[in-house]
């Protein structure tokens, strides 16, 4: 299994322990291969996502960031924006692509939502295997 994460730097002790949560629960789950690649933002995610899809080289994919609502339209923008482009890779290159992208009211909703870096492995892990049993099959 190979699993390529997309890691937001914004929120950087945030999305740091969710990262770090993610690659424990690949460790567990035997993924013999992990590529974490960080980009700035939330809104940069679905770009690094669709490079690593376009390689051919991962069994699927995660999301890793967070988006804490501030006092401006910005965040609705940012939230639903990389939440549209994860799904659309997903659709596009046939790869699961797990969101694990928290986007919460507060930094404490956002440190209680911690275990959605290690969730969002799990539901990508999941899904590879779905996709090659599902493959198998069809032979």
């Amino acid at each position: 299994m190979r699993l390529g994460i997309v890691a937001s730097r914004f929120n950087e002790d945030l999305c740091a322990q969710l990262l770090q949560r993610a690659r424990a629960e690949a460790a567990k789950l035997g993924v013999q291969e992990v590529v974490v690649e960080a980009v700035p933002g939330a809104l940069e995610i679905p770009l690094a996502l669709q490079w690593l899809a376009q390689s051919g080289r991962f069994d699927c994919l995660a999301a890793i960031g967070c988006v804490v609502r501030g006092d401006t339209y910005h965040f609705e923008i940012v939230a639903n924006e990389s939440a549209r482009g994860v799904m659309d890779v997903a659709l596009e290159f046939g790869i699961p692509v797990a969101n694990g992208i928290l986007t919460t009211d507060t930094e404490e909703q956002a440190r209680a939502r911690l275990d959605k870096g290690a969730e969002a492995v799990r539901v990508a892990v999941a899904m590879a295997k779905l996709r090659a049993k599902l493959a198998a099959e069809a032979k």
